[in-house]
This record gives C-alpha cells, structure tokens and sequence, in this order.
C-alpha cells in the first residue's frame, strides 16, 4: 500500500476547498483533511490567522493516522468521474489532500507532503471575494487591510524564503484550468508512485 500526501495551502478565498473537493470527486481513493476543522472556538477573530489559534499537533495526529491506515478512514473508494488509463492500477494507492491557509509554516508537517500547491490572489481579487463571503465571527471593519493581507504578505514571504518545491498557482485562473493544471500534476506523481520510482510512505 502506497499513499500520497498532497498540500493545497495558499491565500484566504483563493479557491483551495473548491480545488480540493474537485480533485477529490476526479481521483482514487481520495480523502480530504481541512485546516479550517483545527481552530480553537475560544479565541477572538484577531488570532484567527496564526498557528496559535489551531490545534496544530491534532492535525498532525489526524494525517498520521489516516497514513497508518487510510483504508479504514473514510476514504472513497467508489469509482473516480474521469476514469481513465492513467488512474488504471492505483487501487492500492491512497491519496490525502490537506487545504488550509497555513499548512507550510509548521515544521511537523513539511516532512509529510509529496507535492505542495500555493494558491496566490492580488489585494484587490482576494478582498473582493472575502467581501462576498460570511464568516463567524464576522470581519470587522479594518480587519482585511489590518490583519488578512499583512499576515498573508508575510506567510508568503516565509515560504519564499525557506520552501523549495512549493508549486504555486495563480488563483484568478478559471477554477477548470487550475483543476487541469492540479489534476495532471497529480496524475504524474501516481504513475512515478505505480512505477516504483518513490519510496512507499506507509
């Protein structure tokens, strides 16, 4: 049994959940963990964007477990919408997308990923689509200019700086052409686990 560990980090309403549960829908034996189930319900909306403000080491323990056996873990295993020759034989590999704002920050997590996706947005695109979303509690007047965009710049600097092998993705593409880009990428990374040519996880 093989498994393969896919990040999808990168900008607030960038489009990570939606990519993931496509991808999910278009692959084998395909699960999704979220950052967003990690928060702590106690802290104030101010903290909601650093990794003090997530049960870090719970995710963690929720992606070993699902590597130590990812048949038992909710997985659909039904067959994939696109069925194609290169999803043929990849019964026995498993795939985990992780999506969240923060997933390459965290040093526990680096050492998991198999590929890693960044979905970037400019200022205007990303407040735009926050503007037209609810959330609990709710942005409060300042709060993008304040505290989103300052702590995205800097996060995205970090990964700069000290990531290698981040691929990044330009989240103002149409949702189709990022799947296409995502999804083939990802067909690739099966056929070198099907050939043997990366060492099996779990």
């Amino acid at each position: 049994m093989k498994v393969l560990v896919i990040g999808l980090g990168g900008v607030t309403n960038g489009g990570k959940t939606t990519l993931a549960e496509k991808l999910k829908k278009m692959l084998p034996n395909c699960d999704i963990i979220s950052q967003d189930d990690f928060f702590k319900g106690c802290l104030t909306f101010c903290f909601h964007l650093v990794l003090d403000a997530l049960y870090m080491d719970e995710m963690v323990k929720s992606i070993h477990n699902w590597m130590k056996n990812p048949g038992s873990s909710g997985v659909v295993t039904e067959e994939p919408e696109n069925t194609c020759d290169n999803l043929k034989n990849t019964d026995h590999v498993y795939i985990l997308i992780v999506e969240g704002f923060l997933l390459y920050n965290y040093e526990p997590l680096n050492e998991l990923w198999n590929r890693r996706y960044f979905l970037t947005l400019p200022y205007e695109e990303c407040k735009r689509r926050r503007s037209t979303r609810v959330y609990q509690p709710a942005d409060t007047p300042g709060y993008f200019d304040g505290h989103v965009w300052p702590m995205y710049l800097k996060y995205k600097s970090e990964l700069e700086e000290n990531a290698s092998n981040i691929v990044y993705l330009d989240g103002t593409k149409s949702q189709e052409e990022l799947l296409s880009c995502v999804y083939s990428d990802i067909i690739q990374e099966l056929k070198k686990l099907r050939e043997g040519n990366q060492p099996v996880t779990a």
